[in-house]
């Protein structure tokens, strides 16, 4: 691994013109461990012109699918043959297992999700011509957005950057993706191996900075689409950045996912998966089980076997191969976290097990997973993204209360019902507003099936073939056919 990294724009490393540096924290350990540069307005500028040389004057912009599929398949492979190096930078830089989720969902997930890509970047579904006005035949054409902006957050370095470059490149589109400043380097590393998959120069383009320097993505007019997966506040920013150039805009933001639990579901397993949904990733998901809501005659039990399996969540060294869950991101999340919980208790809520930091980890970022009971409905940790490992557990009526708790708050990313009986499940899934909503389940994704918000949780979708026409964009040619 390297321990400084500079920009990757037009296929090749180049030095910030800044000379400024961001320190790469392990939050495991508290310690630096990597530099990488810190890009100023001119360097996001250099790595915008290199993308719109590449779409305009490069192989790229007329490229077959066949051509881009066969980049993007081979790019998944090299990514596969690398896949240890990859699992082992994004436990350093941020804090996750590596046996339990880096190497079998981060890496893994991602090789798949550009072998999906790939074969999309062929996908003909959509593509029409026809006579709906005499002597005139219409062709629908779906044609790249062109240069795209990307900004991903820092939860899922890797997966949130391949969520992104996969479908923009399936669908002909050239790249400048800025990852978080604090978790950039897996990121970084799809630079090289791109190039070695045979993507042309400035097609892909990776650029760090702190804070928003890359706002400058959102404003320039060269830049026609600009992807966020982040927070619905740095979401509405670049809504109002965006509209000075009337940019396309593609959001997945915040989340605070309710799990309805009725009394006739199997409540074993709903503590089991709501303890891994609450804990995959220490908490730090957008899709996260937060809000568990328990038909009353059913929480007394829910809420003891609940407690005991986040008592069971083994947290560590997240390089120990028996390690459930590792570290927070930073130390400033770490304080946000045990913010939140401090003043859940002030305002009356009881804690069943956890709320603490962890301290016998020297100065890495460890939070306890934790329980808290008796929040009111309209109370900060109730409304609130926490971010970590903390879910609160309320009882409800009957269905109508259950959808209105659910419903209660801004957000609408995701949300899990749990019942035996299907007909019940399938009327609350309905009537819950989010953009996936698992029955007996929580957390599960696949590359074929489209993730992405409701309300503030925003617009546009991830993965699927939803994803690649986020990318894409409907020209109609008409034709005279008459003499």
């Amino acid at each position: 691994m390297k321990e400084n990294y500079d920009l990757w724009i037009n296929g090749k490393w180049e030095a910030s013109e800044t000379k400024d540096r961001i320190e790469v924290v392990n939050p495991a350990t508290g310690k630096v461990f990597a530099s990488v540069a810190d890009a100023s307005t001119a360097d996001f500028k250099k790595a915008i012109d290199a993308a719109e040389k590449a779409y305009y004057e490069g192989p790229w912009g007329k490229s077959t699918p066949a051509e881009r599929s066969k980049i993007i398949w081979k790019l998944a492979d090299l990514l596969e043959a690398h896949a240890d190096e990859f699992a082992e930078v994004e436990t350093m830089n941020t804090g996750k297992p590596l046996e339990t989720q880096c190497k079998p969902v981060d890496v893994h997930d991602s090789v798949d999700n550009f072998k999906f890509y790939s074969t999309l970047a062929r996908d003909t579904h959509g593509i029409v011509a026809g006579e709906y006005v005499e002597g005139i035949t219409h062709v629908f054409r779906h044609e790249p957005v062109g240069v795209v902006g990307q900004i991903t957050p820092w939860n899922y370095p890797l997966q949130m950057a391949v969520w992104k470059i996969g479908p923009a490149l399936a669908a002909g589109c050239t790249i400048i993706i800025k990852p978080a400043s604090n978790t950039p380097l897996t990121t970084l590393m799809l630079g090289e191996i791109a190039k070695e998959a045979g993507l042309p120069d400035g097609v892909l383009n990776i650029v760090t900075g702190r804070g928003a320097k890359g706002e400058i993505l959102a404003t320039d007019s060269s830049v026609r689409l600009i992807s966020l997966t982040g927070s619905s506040g740095t979401g509405k920013r670049l809504m109002e950045l965006a509209s000075s150039t009337v940019k396309r805009v593609h959001l997945e933001l915040g989340g605070k996912a309710p799990v309805v639990v009725f009394k006739d579901a199997d409540l074993q397993k709903a503590a089991d998966i709501i303890t891994l949904g609450a804990t995959f990733n220490s908490g730090q998901d957008c899709t996260a089980a937060t809000r568990i809501y328990v038909e009353e005659g059913a929480y007394d039990e829910l809420t003891k076997l609940v407690v005991k399996s986040f008592e069971a969540v083994k947290v560590g060294d997240p390089l120990k191969s028996d390690t459930d869950m590792g570290s927070l991101i930073s130390k400033s999340q770490l304080e946000r976290v045990s913010g939140f919980v401090e003043r859940a208790v002030k305002d009356g809520a009881k804690v069943l097990t956890g709320g603490k930091q962890l301290t016998e980890f020297g100065d890495g970022y460890f939070y306890a997973p934790t329980v808290i009971v008796d929040a009111a409905q309209d109370s900060e940790i109730m409304q609130q993204e926490v971010f970590g490992p903390v879910i609160t557990i309320s009882t409800f009526k009957d269905e109508a209360d259950a959808i209105k708790l659910g419903n209660d708050v801004i957000y609408g990313l995701a949300a899990s019902v749990w019942s035996s009986d299907i007909g019940k499940a399938m009327r609350v899934s309905h009537a819950l507003e989010f953009g996936t909503v698992w029955i007996n389940n929580h957390l599960a994704v696949a590359s074929e099936a489209p993730h992405g918000g409701f309300k503030q949780s925003g617009f546009g979708k991830e993965l699927s073939l939803e994803a690649v026409k986020e990318y894409q964009i409907t020209k109609n040619i008409a034709i005279t056919t008459e003499a």
